[in-house]
């Protein structure tokens, strides 16, 4: 049976209530009812001027999961994440080695690469733009080409992902500096007394040791690739003959949901996505408990 509550008990469940309510509200209009609303309209057509919606069954997922532009998106997305994820974790790993050592500028130095996750987007992709300019570009300039970084469909889709690499590299950094500043410095002691040299101290006790943080950053980083659309959006213009080729299934579903205005097919395609990365988390979450470090 139930201990009867005290008043004392009762003014601080009452106290606790009202503290956790701002975030189980927000949770509540900005989480949970969206989702609610956006399952429900993958199974209607949008009516007129976005109202009167129309049930209409599994006509939407039927229409999605036929269309070759969905699989085309779908790949698009995967092939950008393939660049930005593994890229990004290597490079922003070796700089936190680096830069997790005594080395004069050192704050300097963090604070450089972390420049790209506090610029605005919008600046972000004007900057890269002009870097890829065809006529004017800087990186064309440098190499004496005429190279059309984002307007070839062979390349667009690479030099996307290097935009994507770019940005990313200072949240990894830091993120895999915290971690580093949590292994025991007796670890590398007793291993330079053995005679390990520092790459055999890198591989088997600080990317071991490591590897929780980096499982973390490499699981966050699937799913944020995998949602990426600002970029694309920003970079690739309407009319570029390279944008099948490089739009992800978020920047096919902004174009269904509010270009088009057809949210029915639009909200398909984000539960679709939503499924894939529900599925691709399960296997990653089995495969954790094989190849993270366990203390």
């Amino acid at each position: 049976m139930f201990k009867k509550m005290t008043s004392a008990e009762k003014r601080e469940a009452k106290w606790a209530y009202f503290f956790v309510a701002p975030t189980i509200i927000g949770l509540l209009i900005l989480n949970f009812y969206p989702i609610i609303i956006t399952i429900w309209q993958s199974f209607c057509k949008t009516g007129d001027f976005g109202r009167g919606n129309v049930f209409v069954g599994l006509a939407n997922y039927q229409a999605v999961l036929t269309k070759t532009e969905t699989w085309q998106s779908l790949w698009n997305t995967i092939k950008y994440a393939l660049i930005e994820v593994p890229f990004g974790v290597v490079i922003a790993l070796i700089l936190a080695v680096l830069l997790n050592k005594k080395i004069a500028g050192r704050s300097i130095y963090r604070t450089i690469f972390f420049l790209p996750m506090v610029c605005a987007p919008a600046a972000v992709a004007m900057v890269w733009k002009w870097l890829y300019n065809t006529q004017f570009g800087l990186l064309n300039n440098i190499f004496h080409s005429s190279v059309s970084w984002i307007s070839d469909p062979k390349i667009a889709w690479i030099s996307i992902g290097i935009i994507g690499v770019w940005s990313i590299i200072g949240y990894n950094m830091v993120l895999f500096i915290s971690g580093l500043q949590e292994i025991p410095g007796d670890y590398y002691e007793a291993a330079s007394i053995d005679g390990a040299t520092g790459l055999r101290q890198f591989l088997n006790i600080t990317v071991p040791l490591l590897s929780p943080t980096t499982f973390f950053i490499v699981q966050t980083r699937i799913i944020g690739a995998l949602t990426v659309f600002d970029l694309m959006f920003m970079v690739m213009d309407k009319s570029n003959v390279a944008l099948p080729n490089v739009q992800s299934i978020v920047y096919l579903f902004y174009q269904y949901s509010f270009t088009n205005g057809n949210k029915g097919y639009g909200s398909t395609l984000v539960i679709v996505l939503l499924v894939f990365i529900m599925i691709l988390t399960y296997f990653l979450q089995k495969l954790e408990k094989k190849i993270v470090y366990q203390n």
